[in-house]
């Protein structure tokens, strides 16, 4: 999966500049990570489809807004050549605005890999960071299969019901091969 992913150069990119930014526990994720692996089984550019990558970071020094902001800035900087929007959070923070902007609260996340757990497919719950040792890791607490299945499956921890269908909506018309699992009753917590 790692070889795959690292094959668009926009990933290559962010993730062997990532530790520029002076974050700790930071992780490359979301629709970058897996829809480049579902690009390559669907014999596409890798980055076709992809609107925007996600950095997500972890630091509970400071939760005010102007300290992510100062990330944020560098990190347009840093990768102002990708092309496509890096987007940067301090997932120590998303408690304090999630309820506003989806409808339903959220619980203080322990860590970015806490996060990665809540995305609302549990395919789309993957990310890569750089260990300590130099050497990049994956985080995928749900396996490979439905990622390299392209099985889109509800995770439903935290993101609403409407999130799932608008996400699984949107990507099922860029890659149509993709199987959708219908979120369930059984799916509701």
């Amino acid at each position: 999966m790692l070889e795959i992913v690292l094959a668009n150069p926009d990933v290559r990119r962010i993730v062997d500049r990532a530790d520029e930014l002076g974050v700790r526990d930071w992780y490359l994720t979301a629709g970058g990570v897996f829809q480049a692996v579902w690009n390559h089984l669907d014999g596409r550019d890798l980055r076709a489809g992809i609107r925007d990558y996600d950095l997500f970071y972890f630091d509970l020094s400071d939760l005010g807004y102007d300290a992510e902001d100062r990330i944020i800035r560098r990190a347009e900087t840093l990768f102002a050549d990708i092309g496509r929007p890096v987007e940067v959070r301090n997932e120590a923070r998303v408690h304090l605005w999630y309820e506003e902007h989806f409808g339903v609260p959220a619980a203080p996340f322990a860590s970015t890999e806490d996060a990665i757990d809540h995305f609302a497919s549990t395919t789309c719950c993957l990310g890569i960071t750089r260990a300590a040792d130099g050497e990049l890791r994956v985080y995928a607490p749900h396996g490979f299969d439905d990622l390299f299945g392209m099985v889109l499956r509800p995770n439903p921890v935290l993101a609403p019901r409407e999130v799932y269908e608008a996400k699984a909506a949107r990507w099922l018309a860029e890659w149509p091969r993709l199987k959708v699992i219908p979120w369930t009753d059984h799916s509701d917590v």
